[in-house]
């Protein structure tokens, strides 16, 4: 019989049944009565998700395409900004910033640790006119949570945007953008929004499209000026992807039955029971301030975590990601974000358990991790 197979990856993330099911009916056309009702559904959704009374629009593209309209749609050439470098997805402000002739500062931060927002006041006080900090939520690359509502104050004080990348934090943890001084915010579709890849949403703050009225880096596709225009008509100023907003459409359905605080709450259940399992085998946590959407894990002494992924993919059907840059061969990392239930940890936790083994590493008893994640789960 065929090996099952268990994705257990921070992205792309499995996607339920009745989502594929919405994505599978016959599309309309995308400038016919029946998309714009579609799309204001999904637009006042998206508002719903990101606690905000902005506009959030929908962007046919990755994450990172929405990283890239929120850096060329609020800045001039030559304007300074603040990254947080802590990991790969930190690393990327700074890149796309300096694609587009910023002049880049970056906060580096050791990987698996979060940045301190002491560390953020400084260098907003070494570098008086950046126009704004970049950070993430989730560094999916460490499982580290930054402290995006500390500096989310610490801006708010200043002239400085906070711009924040959730790609792998929005529908598994709290981000109110309103409330918390959020001045952009940016996902994608294919983390715990349980779609597949091709959808990225923005949206900024009034102080952010204050400063949009001034901007003058080139952008044609990414500008969300034009976007915003559209959108408030129930359109898209190019051509969307119309699947995946039906998918996105039944996901918002789904989550609202669901409420938020209950799926908040089931993320941070699995966290537990992830982190209770890899601790009682005898390994290590890799991030000091662990998000909810996945656990990161060093590998124990003497095994190289990449060879583990591999174990587990090609003997037990159970794929996870290893570490990268200069985590790799060092980390594995579990995603708990999107359509996970405990089960799927239990699943996971006992493969571990057995490619450790496979790979010479002396554990504990079987089901220790599992028996760990199922008393956490219960707690």
């Amino acid at each position: 019989m065929p090996l099952k197979h268990y994705l257990l990856t921070p992205g792309p993330t499995p996607v339920p049944e009745r989502v594929a099911l919405a994505m599978a009916h016959p599309i309309p056309h995308h400038r016919a009565p029946a998309f714009e009702a579609l799309f204001a559904e999904v637009r006042d959704g998206l508002k719903w998700l990101y606690d905000t009374k902005s506009d959030v629009l929908t962007f046919a593209c990755s994450g990172t395409g929405a990283m890239e309209g929120s850096i060329v749609n609020f800045f001039k050439p030559g304007d300074e900004i603040v990254t947080v470098n802590g990991g790969k997805f930190g690393e990327r402000w700074g890149k796309i910033g300096k694609a587009y002739g910023l002049t880049v500062h970056e906060l580096k931060v050791e990987w698996g640790k979060a940045v301190d927002p002491a560390a953020v006041e400084k260098a907003l006080r070494d570098h008086p006119t950046a126009r704004a900090v970049c950070v993430q939520a989730s560094e999916s690359s460490t499982g580290v949570a930054h402290p995006v509502r500390e500096i989310a104050q610490i801006t708010g004080r200043g002239e400085a945007l906070c711009i924040v990348d959730a790609v792998s934090a929005l529908g598994a943890m709290p981000l109110p953008m309103d409330e918390w001084g959020i001045d952009v915010l940016v996902t994608g579709s294919q983390k715990a929004l349980m779609l597949p890849p091709g959808l990225a949403f923005g949206a900024a703050s009034e102080k952010a499209w204050k400063r949009n009225e001034t901007a003058t880096l080139p952008r044609f596709y990414f500008d969300w000026k034009r976007e915003r225009e559209m959108q408030r008509k129930n359109q898209t100023a190019w051509t969307p992807s119309i699947s995946l907003l039906m998918g996105l459409a039944e996901v918002i359905r789904w989550l609202r039955e669901l409420t938020l605080p209950a799926v908040y709450e089931r993320h941070e259940r699995l966290a537990r029971a992830s982190r209770a399992a890899m601790t009682a085998i005898g390994c290590k946590l890799y991030a000091e301030r662990p998000v909810v959407s996945l656990t990161t894990v060093w590998a124990p002494e003497g095994i190289d975590s990449d060879k583990l992924v591999k174990t587990l993919k090609t003997k037990y059907g159970v794929t996870l990601v290893g570490g990268q840059d200069a985590a790799k061969g060092k980390i594995f990392r579990i995603a708990h974000l999107g359509y996970f239930d405990d089960l799927d940890i239990v699943v996971a936790v006992a493969a571990i358990e057995r490619a450790l083994a496979d790979l010479g590493y002396k554990a504990k008893p079987f089901g220790t991790g599992v028996g760990a994640a199922m008393a956490a789960m219960g707690e």
